[in-house]
This record gives C-alpha cells, structure tokens and sequence, in this order.
C-alpha cells in the first residue's frame, strides 16, 4: 500500500491562484495492479510470486503481491508533484514489466482479463487471503473473480473530503473505464471490473459518516461477521486505515499513464477546491443511495459515451459535459497546485480517444482477437 503523508493546504479560497507562493501541495500516491499473461496466449498465469522476487530487490515493498498468483501490486511514495509520480509510475512498471519478461509473461494495466485462463484461478499463498478465500469462497476460483483498479491516496485526513466528494465519483470512475472485456467476450459495459468487484462485501459508495460514526460501523462491520477486518472496507472513498489519507478507490487501472495522471490530479484538484467549503462549514451533498447506485452504475456501463446520471440533480447528461463539470469544479483546485493545463491536454486527449474502454474495443475491431486487445494493452503499458 502507498505510504503517503497528509500535507495540509492552507489559504485555499475561491480565486484560481489560491496558494500562497511556497505553500504546501497535498501530497499523492497511487496504487496500481497489474495482471500477468502469457506472452504467446494472451492467458493470465500465476507467476506473480516469481515476478515479485526478481523485481523486489530493486523496489523494495513498492513491489507487493496481490490476492491471485497472475497478479501484481505497485505503489508510489508519496509526493506533491505529479511530474515526480508520472515519473515514478514508469519506473515501477519498466521494473516489474522486465521482470515479468524474465518470466515469460507480460506486464498489462486492464480492469479484467480479456482473455480467459487456461486453468483455475490460484489466490496468492498467505494467511489473510486464504481467510479471505474461506469466507468469500463464491468469488474465488472463477474468472471473474480477478480484477484490477488503481487507488489514488491523496494526504487529507478525516471524512470531509470523502462526504463532499461522493456526487463526482461516478464521472471520476467514467473517465477511468478500462474493462469492457470478460470471459473472452464484450461484457457490453465499459467497466466490467465494476460488476465484478461490487459482488465483494464492503464494495460500494461510502455512506455520509462524521469520525465516529465511521469508528462505529468500521467495529460492527467487523464484529458482525460481515468483513473479515477493517481493511475489507472498500468503499469507493474511504479513509486508509494505514496512512493517514483519503483513498480513492473507484478506478480501473489504465494502460495509458498518461490517464492515472489526469485521475490524480483531478483527485487532488477536487479535494483542494473542497477544503473552502468545507472550511465554511458547507454540508456536504445529502443524496438519495438509488440515486448515487444508478450513477454508478451507468458510468460503469457507459464510461464516457452516451449518458452519464448527475447524482445531485437527478437528470441524464451526456458524460463527457459530466466530465467537463468535474474538471471545472476542480479548477481551483488544480490551478492553485500548477496542474490546470496539465489536466487540461490530458483530459482533451482522454476526450479524443473515448477512453481505454473505447481504444481496446478499437483493438478488437481490427481484426475480431482479443490476442490483439492484450498485445495492445502490454505495449501502452510498457510504453509509460
């Protein structure tokens, strides 16, 4: 998991330039899973233990394992600079994609497998997944089961951020769409991953909680039996329970690098632009959970086309305006961190290309393989 600090912000108002000249950014740090396949077949294999013990020696516990074997975890050290963690991004995968190479598999950043595997699916050895095995035995052992996201850490503490960020966490989760692909055949939605990881407990939008109320349902959920530990809190926007962050966990993860910077910075510019808010003693966006589920969900098919559902409002607007909204309400935000034009080309490329959703189905249009969809994702994920 990322070891990111909370940096606070201070001074932050309604102008673009809010940041006094040599204040503090708020520090960021992402994790990213990976999946390993087959290099000739395209097939997920369990080699991520080898992966891990020839990448480990030159990343330390940057390099993590993950619930199944055909899976790896990286993570960034926190930083306020989103150059320095594209930078680090790319070396992560540069190690652990050589030594996968050396394993003969590729390294591939997508919400779900396109290509099934050959043979069962294998949980990685350990105490605490096998437990997770046990109680979860249903989700285990099938293909669906294995999935990929990309959590995003950003160094605020507390619950402010995740209560007033909830009604832009569906658009966030549109923009980063990159699992269209199941069981060897179009899922019909854009983030499969999604469907699949919400069959999980503890999957979902977070509920409006202040600091207690979250001690308290964090200790019935767990004493209750409905998680094995606190840590199976998997709330789209949850508090870490090891570093004193706000983790956002509704992404898929992306081939394209350029896509995980234009989530974090949108992640980051919309908490900086919520600190005035909730500064002012705002209340937070009181939805109704249908509502919230719905927008969720349609995100989840549509990613960027077609219709997106405004959460607040109530009303279907096409995505991308969804988009553009997000990106507007994070504006202070990112101009006062020196990320607006930044996250302004990449998300006019991201507007372009419709997506990683929308350029793997562009690979499978070519020539109808899914071979060509994995081969597509492993050079856009080498390339970073």
């Amino acid at each position: 998991m990322c070891a990111t600090v909370m940096v606070p912000v201070r001074g932050i108002g309604q102008s673009k330039a809010v940041l006094p000249r040599g204040a503090h950014r708020m520090t960021v740090g992402v994790e990213e899973e990976f999946l390993l396949v087959d290099r000739r077949t395209g097939m997920p294999v369990a080699r991520g233990p080898r992966v891990l013990e020839a990448a480990v020696p030159v990343l330390g516990g940057q390099a993590q394992k993950e619930f199944f074997g055909a899976q790896v975890e990286v993570c960034t050290r926190p930083t306020p600079s989103l150059s320095a963690l594209r930078a680090e991004l790319a070396l992560l995968r540069k190690v652990v994609g050589e030594a996968a190479a050396g394993e003969e598999c590729l390294l591939v950043a997508t919400g779900t497998p396109a290509v099934p595997p050959g043979r069962p699916l294998t949980v990685t050895p350990g105490e605490r997944y096998e437990r997770m095995a046990a109680r979860c035995s249903s989700l285990v052992g099938g293909y669906d089961g294995m999935v990929c996201g990309c959590h995003i850490h950003v160094g605020v503490a507390g619950h402010a951020q995740a209560n007033h960020m909830r009604p832009w966490l569906p658009t966030l989760q549109a923009i980063a769409a990159d699992s269209p692909f199941s069981l060897g055949r179009d899922s019909g939605w854009a983030s499969h991953r999604s469907v699949e990881y919400a069959r999980w407990p503890g999957v979902g939008p977070a509920p409006l909680l202040d600091e207690a109320g979250y001690e308290r349902l964090a200790d019935h959920l767990v004493r209750s039996g409905t998680l094995l530990d606190r840590r199976m809190i998997y709330w789209h926007a949850r508090p870490s329970e090891h570093v004193p962050t706000l983790e956002i966990r509704v992404c898929d993860v992306n081939a394209d690098l350029d896509v995980v910077v234009l989530l974090t910075a949108l992640v980051r510019g919309l908490a900086t632009s919520l600190v005035s808010d909730i500064g002012n003693g705002q209340p937070p966006p009181d939805l109704r959970d249908p509502r919230l589920h719905a927008a969720h969900a349609l995100a989840a098919r549509r990613g960027l086309t077609g219709e997106g559902l405004d959460p607040a409002g109530g009303e279907y607007v096409p995505a991308l305006i969804l988009a553009e909204r997000l990106l507007a309400r994070a504006e202070p935000g990112l101009a006062a961190t020196g990320d607006l034009d930044l996250a302004e080309e990449l998300f006019d490329r991201v507007r372009r290309s419709g997506g990683g959703a929308a350029r793997q189905r562009a690979a499978h249009l070519r020539r109808g393989r899914l071979t060509d969809v994995v081969s597509e994702l492993a050079r856009t994920t080498a390339a970073s």
